[in-house]
C-alpha cells in the first residue's frame, strides 16, 4: 500500500515522500495528487464551518477581530495548500521505497538480484553466466536512468518556484526604508514575540518598563486574557482538532512554557499597556491593534518565510 507523508528535510523545508511503495514500482503521482486535492477540499469545507461558528459567537465589540482572524485563517490555508501542491509536484526528488532513498533502493536491488543469480545458477548451471549479468546490468541501468530523469525533472521544477524568503525580506526591507525604520533581530526561540515587545517597551516607554521581563510579559498577557474571557472565546479554537480550547489551560501553558505567542497575546498586552501595537508584514497593510491606546506605539515586524523555524517577530527601531 502506498501513502503520502510530509517530512522536513535538513533545511527545514517540508517535502513529500512516497512511503510503502511495492518493490519494483516508483508509484503513480497522479493518484496521490487526487488524494491531496480531496483533502484540501475537506479542509476548506471544515474551515468554512469553523468560520461560521466563530462569526455566530462574535459580539459587536469582537466582530472586527473575528473577521480579521477568519481572513488570516483562510489566507494561511490557501498558502499552505498551494505550497503542498508545489511540493508534491517536486516530490519525485524525494522518492523512497519502504523508507529507503533511491540510492539505498539500488543497493538493495543489487543484493536481491545477486541472490536471484545465485539461485538461478543452482537450478540451471548450463545457462551462461555472462547473459544473466548483462540482463541485470540492463535492468539496473534502466532503473538508474529513470531515477535520474525524475530527479532532473524535480530539480527543474524546483528552480521555477519563487524564493519566498527573498521576496518577503526584500518587501520588508523596502517598507522599513519608506517608514525610516530598521529591523532589530530577536532570537527565534519561542519567546520572540514577548522579547520584541519587551525591547519596544524599553525603547519607547522608558523608565516604566525598567523592571519588565519576558516571563513578566507572559504573565501580564495571560492575566488579561483570563480577566476578559468573553473577548477571547472566538480565538480559542484548536486548528488541529477544531475544538474549543479551555482558556485556563491555554493561559497556563502560555505562561509557564516557551509556547509561541501570537495575536491573542498582542491584543492582551496592547490593552495592558494602553498603547497601539503595529505589526509590519510582507504583502499586507500594517496591522494596528488597540489604535485608541494613549501611550506610545510599539512597532513589530512579522516574518512567515524568512526563518527556518517558522513564524517570527522582530522589533523595529527608528532609523535616524
Amino acid at each position: 500500500m502506498q501513502f503520502l507523508k510530509m517530512i522536513w528535510n535538513s533545511s527545514g523545508r517540508s517535502i513529500f515522500m512516497l512511503v510503502g511503495a511495492r518493490k519494483g514500482q516508483l508509484g503513480s503521482w497522479f493518484g496521490i495528487m487526487e488524494e491531496l486535492q480531496a483533502r484540501h477540499r475537506k479542509e476548506v469545507k471544515d474551515l468554512q464551518n469553523r468560520i461560521t461558528g466563530m462569526k455566530k459567537q462574535a459580539t459587536k465589540s469582537t466582530r472586527k477581530e473575528v473577521n480579521s482572524k477568519c481572513f488570516n485563517l483562510q489566507e494561511d490555508l490557501r498558502i499552505r495548500h498551494e505550497k503542498e501542491i508545489r511540493e508534491l509536484n517536486g516530490a519525485a526528488e524525494e522518492i523512497v521505497e519502504d523508507g529507503c532513498t533511491p540510492e539505498q533502493l539500488l543497493r538493495e536491488l543489487s543484493l536481491e538480484k545477486s541472490e536471484q543469480v545465485a539461485e538461478s545458477e543452482e537450478i540451471n548451471v548450463q545457462e551462461p553466466q555472462r547473459r544473466r549479468r548483462n540482463r541485470q546490468k540492463e535492468r539496473l541501468a534502466k532503473r538508474d536512468a529513470e531515477i535520474a530523469r525524475i530527479k532532473e525533472e524535480a530539480r527543474l521544477e524546483a528552480s521555477k518556484q519563487p524564493d519566498l524568503r527573498k521576496i518577503e525580506q526584500d518587501a520588508i526591507d523596502q517598507l522599513c526604508s519608506v517608514n525610516r525604520l530598521k529591523q532589530y533581530d530577536i532570537q527565534p526561540d519561542g519567546h520572540c514575540l514577548f522579547a520584541s515587545i519587551l525591547d519596544q517597551l524599553q525603547l519607547r516607554h522608558g523608565e516604566s518598563a525598567r523592571d519588565l521581563s519576558v516571563s513578566k510579559l507572559r504573565s501580564l498577557a495571560c492575566e488579561y486574557i483570563r480577566q476578559h474571557k468573553d473577548d477571547f472565546i472566538p480565538y480559542m479554537f484548536d486548528e488541529e482538532s477544531c475544538q474549543l480550547r479551555d482558556i485556563d489551560v491555554y493561559t497556563e501553558e502560555m505562561e509557564s512554557t516557551a509556547k509561541w505567542g501570537g495575536e491573542l497575546e498582542i491584543v492582551a498586552l496592547a490593552n495592558q499597556f494602553n498603547c497601539p501595537i503595529s505589526i509590519m508584514m510582507s504583502g499586507r497593510p500594517k496591522h494596528v491593534i488597540h489604535e485608541k491606546g494613549v501611550n506610545p506605539e510599539l512597532k513589530l515586524v512579522y516574518y512567515k518565510h524568512t526563518y527556518a523555524l517558522g513564524e517570527h517577530y522582530n522589533s523595529l527601531h527608528d532609523d535616524i
